[in-house]
């Protein structure tokens, strides 16, 4: 099949780079607003260069990835959508949740397939942990662990642009909370503080925070994120039921040093970038797309699926900002 990328900046290119390795994958075309970036990806992967989306559109693509800057995700999804091409738009649907849900009402009644890129939801360890908590292998959950801790912060101009930590990086935890439980969450309370970067807190923003969320059944599930964390790129997921107890992240490359007296693990070198750590989800998740462009499955992420993480995440910002429990149903009506 011929696939569209729109937009070649580190995560682009990265795309690129998968889906030019994919065996579903004949072609590439490839548009990104500064030309340079489009050109070294067409002479490093073989693909053809686009001079705009309208362009890739045209040019007889079976699917698009859309890898822009985020104020451009939802007029590409929509223009993509007007033309009957299948979508991966990476995350988020859109700045704001009010774009996000104009976007769902906008594609309401149109069979074009969309998928958001949230790539845990393709890792072997989780996938597993979906498995075994569905297939009742856990019995009744009570506890969710989940973490997510950056080996260090990203550029200032991004955090100032990145809506807070809980819609930029918390966000991949509140998705596959609710993938792997397969629950719904009622209820956050979030706390954060600054004790690194300045410009973090000059954005009006946390460098590290923690969010109980309470499920739809009760289950309390804790969210840990940083942007500091010198051992390495860490993201981990406990899952506790009445019947047992199991882990997503626990291997040799965790990076975490234990000072237990004759332990030795974890014995490899700490994953120290996402790219590293979800390498082969990445993959797995292009994959997929490439199956729900060709009609093979229905999709695995969708706008629906997104935008219900974000809710959360606006409800763990209002928490954090006023000191206070925060339900769903709230922000849902702000």
């Amino acid at each position: 099949m011929r696939i569209g990328i729109l937009g070649l900046g580190r995560i682009g290119a990265f795309h690129t780079e998968t889906l030019a390795g994919l065996d579903a994958v004949d072609s590439l075309v490839v548009a990104d607003p500064f030309a340079d970036a489009a050109r070294a990806a067409a002479e490093r992967f073989g693909a053809e260069v686009a001079d705009s989306p309208e362009a890739v559109l045209a040019a007889g693509v079976d699917g698009v990835v859309i890898a822009a800057a985020t104020d451009a995700h939802p007029g590409l999804i929509l223009a993509a959508a007007e033309a009957g091409v299948p979508v991966f738009c990476e995350k988020p649907v859109a700045r704001t949740m009010t774009e996000g849900v104009e976007v769902l009402k906008a594609l309401a009644g149109r069979d074009v397939p969309v998928q958001i890129g949230y790539n845990r939801r393709f890792d072997a360890g989780f996938a597993a942990a979906r498995a075994a908590v569905l297939g009742g292998e856990l019995g009744p959950l009570h506890t969710v662990r989940s973490t997510t801790l950056d080996p260090a912060p990203p550029p200032a101009a991004y955090v100032a642009a990145s809506g807070g930590i809980f819609r930029d990086c918390s966000v991949h935890d509140f998705d596959i909370i609710r993938w792997v439980t397969g629950r719904e969450v009622s209820e956050v309370y979030a706390v954060g503080g600054n004790r690194g970067a300045d410009f973090i807190r000059a954005a009006g923003d946390a460098d590290t925070t923690g969010a109980i969320l309470t499920l739809d059944d009760g289950t309390i599930a804790v969210v840990s994120n940083s942007r500091h964390n010198a051992r390495g790129y860490d993201v981990r997921m406990e899952i506790h039921g009445f019947d047992d107890s199991i882990a997503v992240g626990l291997e040799d490359k965790l990076p975490l040093r234990s000072v237990e007296p004759g332990t030795t693990f974890p014995a490899g070198p700490p994953h120290d970038f996402f790219m590293d750590r979800f390498a082969a989800a990445y993959r797995f998740e292009l994959t997929a797309f490439t199956e729900v462009v060709a009609g093979a499955r229905t999709s695995p992420c969708t706008i629906e699926d997104a935008l219900e993480a974000g809710w959360i995440a606006e409800a763990c910002t209002l928490s954090l900002h006023e000191h206070r429990p925060v339900t769903i149903a709230e922000v849902r009506r702000g």
